[in-house]
């Protein structure tokens, strides 16, 4: 892979973590992945979003800059690494979610930790409907995702539309992944892998026939 650093994103029940876990088997790649259940708030937060969003995003925050720091380091820098979540993604759950001072206090300490975070060098997006976003988080039952309502997952799918709209930090590879399945037809995962190692641009789409 030419690749160094590939970020997987994109809505809750987008498939982002099966395919960041896929594409680290395949390239021999170390894998950063999120840690919701460590979070002792995300319970209490989908039940009452607007008293735990803070903690919550806090927590989070903290979290993946520990994550995303230790790869800058200089025994990590020149192994390939694969995560399922950009740190701007944190940022995009806080204006959510929080209300304005709620947000002033947050983008203070993001913007100061924010440089400890290395930059992707290919960010995979995944789009899919929000009725198959809500389908594949009732399929999975987890229970701390009860609470996620349809409204929440809209609101958070547009989100996302509108930040990789604008989004040049890094080659952006599109994939609708509503007729994808990654974890269970090997050609979709080669017929991605294939994508991602033919791209040339800084923006290219990627869809299933």
């Amino acid at each position: 892979m030419k690749y160094r650093y590939v970020v997987v994103e994109g809505p809750i029940g987008s498939g982002k973590t099966t395919l960041a876990r896929l594409l680290s088997e395949h390239y021999d790649a170390t894998l950063l992945m999120e840690d919701p259940g460590a979070n002792p708030f995300l319970p209490m937060f989908y039940r009452d979003m607007k008293r735990h969003a803070l903690a919550t995003q806090m927590f989070f925050l903290f979290q993946r800059i520990n994550q995303l720091s230790a790869i800058k380091q200089p025994d990590l820098f020149e192994h390939k690494a694969i995560a399922d979540y950009m740190l701007a993604k944190d940022r995009l759950f806080a204006k959510l979610t929080l209300d304005d001072n709620e947000f002033g206090l947050y983008s203070q300490l993001y913007n100061h930790l924010r440089p400890q975070a290395p930059n992707p060098d290919l960010v995979i997006y995944l789009q899919a409907s929000v009725d198959q976003l809500m389908e594949r988080i009732q399929r999975r039952a987890r229970p701390m995702e009860r609470g996620i309502s349809e409204d929440y997952l809209m609101k958070l799918s547009e989100s996302y539309t509108r930040y990789f709209y604008d989004y040049v930090e890094s080659p952006l590879l599109i994939v609708n992944s509503d007729r994808f399945n990654f974890a269970d037809n090997r050609e979709h995962f080669e017929m991605l892998l294939t994508r991602v190692e033919s791209m040339r641009g800084m923006r290219e789409y990627f869809n299933a026939a």
